[in-house]
């Protein structure tokens, strides 16, 4: 998963302790955001009542369930977070400086992702759990319905085939980290269980399984998984993790939520949590300078700085996906509204610090183009070329845990530790990801397909459907690197066509809609262009072409196109009585 053609040159000295500056200048803005600008929206687009949830009022406890808000933020956080907050911004500092990529992060994530994923959340309650497609139909029109999954679907499957080659690849680079990964699985199992059916304390029930999780993560380094090994010939090697990991989303599709899907995000979220609490104690730790530059020009190896550093960094700042999330499963789930605001918009800044976490641990912890002579370190150029960005995080956050995690790595025989936790945290994000994402796509399917295909209606059915040409584009080579600039401009432009919906919903209640309508126009421009760009780049350019790739984004774009027409239509029908 290397990423060949990186030649960038640096252009800035480091900023001594710029890192701990950085991370926390970050939080502080956070906390502040969520105080003051979160609390305004909740008051002023919002309203919370006691009305009840779509969890109690269509209760059946396979998808719909309340849940406890600490179990669900865990949920939610763990099915938004996935790879992109680390993998986008990683990427987008290596191309384009970390200044550039934490002034969007910091920006994006308070006016646009955490609006967008908040009311999207409490727009699907207020609809008894609809999905943002079937909001659409109402606020927009019944073609818009249609146009909107249809792009989500389209959507979701690049999804799929990015986190797909992400856990097989980390799989190669890393076969100690195949066992911690399944066996979050099976303790995930264990733990729904003790919760549902033993009603066992929620405390006593985490303890137990950070323990079995950290002796998974020991054992894994002890037993590595490495599938050539064990006679699988060396070209299906990668194939039979891809089919594994396939298989294993369809499976968890299909389970009720608390079996494996709840349960799992809880335990992973307490990963994420650890490791995020490990990664900025580190950064205190350490205080590193940020040696890799704060701005490396307008343009870049991926294209101009606008608007491709915006779909680079997929997650972190906005993504479309959440909205799939909040509506497809977590509004499913959420007890009262008032807990909204917590699992809504402070989730998704809470990812905003993880993508801090994940730009100081690369430009902090790594060096740029080269380690100078007689430093002990990486640099994060070269990793990324051999490694790809989960492996550039990896290297980055066991450098800056080396004074606590490497010496307890090396008193119980793990000497890597930092980086297997560091990989570990990551890679169970990577497989909550997949499997939300088979999930979510699967009732897209049986909602396009369902009253015209009735084997549709089947769980199992509706699943496969979409991971098959998940399946064949990650077989092709250089996958994730040709897949994931599209996946990135397909996820945003999902998030600007929602905000679409969400405005022309403030609308029709006479809310004020600045609060949306701003940051939908400028995705969808941004996005756009992205696309229109990528679109270029794969039809018309010789070294790039790829005519699947290319005709995806022409499709992607003129779906935009459509929907954006309607949902302007919409609005000036819903404006000409009051004109």
């Amino acid at each position: 998963m290397g990423m060949p053609g990186l030649n960038l040159c640096v252009a800035w000295a480091p900023w001594e302790s710029g890192g701990t500056l950085l991370a926390l200048g970050a939080v502080v803005w956070l906390v502040l955001a969520y105080r003051w600008y979160g609390r305004r929206l909740e008051r002023r687009l919002v309203g919370p009542t006691d009305t009840p949830t779509p969890a109690h009022a269509q209760r059946d406890d396979v998808d719909f369930t309340p849940t406890k808000p600490i179990v669900l933020f865990g949920h939610h956080f763990a099915s938004i977070a996935g790879a992109g907050p680390i993998v986008g911004p990683v990427l987008a500092v290596a191309f384009f400086g970390w200044g550039a990529t934490a002034l969007w992060v910091l920006l994006g994530v308070v006016l646009i992702g955490a609006v967008h994923d908040y009311l999207a959340l409490m727009i699907s309650v207020r609809h008894r759990g609809a999905s943002v497609g079937d909001i659409a139909k109402t606020c927009v029109g019944p073609s818009a319905r249609v146009l909107f999954l249809v792009f989500v679907w389209i959507g979701l499957v690049l999804v799929i085939t990015c986190f797909c080659n992400a856990a097989a690849d980390t799989f190669l680079e890393a076969p100690e980290i195949v066992l911690p990964t399944f066996a979050l699985m099976g303790i995930a199992v264990l733990f729904g269980f003790l919760n549902q059916r033993v009603k066992l304390h929620i405390a006593a029930n985490t303890a137990i399984a950070l323990v079995l999780l950290f002796a998974s993560i020991c054992l894994g380094f002890w037993c590595k998984i490495d599938l050539a090994h064990w006679g699988v010939p060396a070209d299906w090697v990668r194939r039979t993790w891809l089919l594994v990991l396939i298989g294993y989303g369809v499976l968890a599709s299909v389970l009720p939520v608390w079996v494996l899907l709840q349960p799992r995000d809880y335990i992973a979220t307490w990963i994420l949590i650890l490791g995020m609490a490990m990664g900025f104690a580190g950064i205190l730790i350490e205080a590193p300078p940020l040696r890799a530059p704060a701005f490396t020009g307008f343009t870049g190896q991926p294209g101009p700085l606008w608007p491709m550093l915006f779909i680079i960094v997929a997650c972190g700042a906005v993504s479309g996906f959440h909205c799939l999330v909040a509506g497809g499963t977590t509004s499913k789930q959420l007890d009262r509204e008032r807990q909204g605001l917590a699992v809504g918009y402070g989730a998704m800044l809470t990812e905003g610090a993880l993508a801090i976490m994940a730009i100081v641990c690369v430009a902090g912890g790594l060096y740029y183009a080269s380690v100078p002579e007689g430093a002990d370190g990486f640099a994060l150029l070269p990793v990324l070329k051999s490694g790809g960005p989960i492996a550039a995080f990896g290297r980055g956050f066991g450098e800056l845990t080396r004074s606590f995690l490497r010496r307890s790595g090396e008193w119980i025989g793990v000497p890597r530790l930092g980086m297997i936790v560091g990989t570990t945290m990551v890679n169970a994000f990577v497989m909550t990801t997949l499997d939300t994402s088979v999930r979510l796509s699967r009732f897209i399917t049986t909602e396009l397909g369902g009253r015209h295909v009735p084997a549709l209606r089947s769980r199992f059915v509706a699943s496969v459907v979409p991971v098959i040409p998940a399946f064949l584009l990650a077989l092709s080579p250089g996958a994730f690197n040709r897949i994931w600039q599209l996946f990135g401009a397909s996820n945003q432009l999902i998030a600007a066509l929602a905000l679409l919906v969400i405005t022309a919903y403030l609308l029709q209640r006479g809310k004020p809609t600045r609060y949306t309508l701003a940051p939908a126009v400028f995705m969808l421009a941004t996005t756009m262009a992205a696309l229109g760009w990528q679109a270029y780049g794969y039809l018309l350019v010789a070294a790039k072409r790829d005519y699947v790739l290319g005709s995806t984004a022409v499709v992607l774009l003129a779906l935009a196109v459509v929907m954006a027409v309607q949902a302007l239509r919409a609005r000036r029908s819903m404006a000409a009585p009051s004109a």
